[in-house]
């Protein structure tokens, strides 16, 4: 199993070790893990130009583009965030937001309607539910049928002050976890709530309703507006 890990944070404290004793429990074949905000730095500053010229002119390319590619080699995405004012880390903000591309709406990858993701969101309070619904959010928009979040109170700042009981719970609650993906990994289907929401937007482009030209040509030339479907092409 090949996986992209991304941490939401630089330091590797509850939520790093959380991906960690994940890992541990999968057949992991090869791993690429990022670090945002070293990794990705920038904010999205809504230029437009992957939008009118590609996504190879936006101006963060360099730092980008070696993320998405782990992405797309991929067949687990995980997502690790601490938990800032009730939501996601500004840094996991700023990547998702340079994303938006592959929203279905826009240019969907096809890889992606085959892959699992898992989010972890780990906080010393409370706000975590809605942390991993700030990613969750993008990763349906891209179409990803299979996503699990996991959210725990560490009530703790660092990983060496979490409780045990803690610790042990989030183990065991981890490794059943790493069952289900490990069961699902042969066993993927495109959710019908997927497939409506490609229709829905293919009807968009057919009748000119998308958001550019670049949109319109990426759908046509993969015959997206004909009988091929994202789900069944080769990326």
């Amino acid at each position: 199993m090949k996986v992209t890990l991304l941490h939401g944070q630089n330091h590797r404290q509850s939520s790093w070790h959380a991906a960690h004793l994940l890992l541990e429990q999968l057949p992991v074949e090869a791993l690429h893990e990022f670090y945002l905000p070293k990794d990705m730095p920038h904010f999205c500053c809504g230029c437009y130009r992957c939008m009118e010229l590609g996504e190879d002119f936006c101006p963060h390319t360099a730092y980008m583009a070696p993320i998405m590619k782990a992405m797309k080699e991929a067949d687990l995405l995980i997502f690790t965030t601490p938990t800032y004012c009730l939501r996601t880390s500004g840094s996991m903000k700023a990547f998702l937001d340079h994303c938006f591309l592959n929203f279905v709406v826009h240019r969907p990858l096809p890889s992606m309607y085959h892959k699992q993701a898992v989010i972890l969101a780990s906080g010393a309070g409370s706000g975590m539910k809605k942390a991993a619904k700030d990613i969750r959010t993008s990763l349906t928009g891209w179409g990803i049928s299979h996503i699990s979040s996991y959210g725990f109170r560490s009530m703790a700042t660092t990983w060496e002050a979490v409780p045990e009981n803690i610790k042990r719970r989030l183990t065991t609650d981890l490794a059943k976890l790493a069952s289900r993906i490990k069961r699902k990994q042969h066993h993927k289907r495109i959710s019908w709530k997927q497939k409506l929401l490609f229709h829905a937007m293919r009807q968009m482009q057919k009748h000119g309703m998308g958001a550019g030209e670049l949109d319109y040509q990426y759908w046509k030339e993969r015959d997206w507006l004909g009988r091929s479907r994202p789900w069944t092409d080769d990326e």
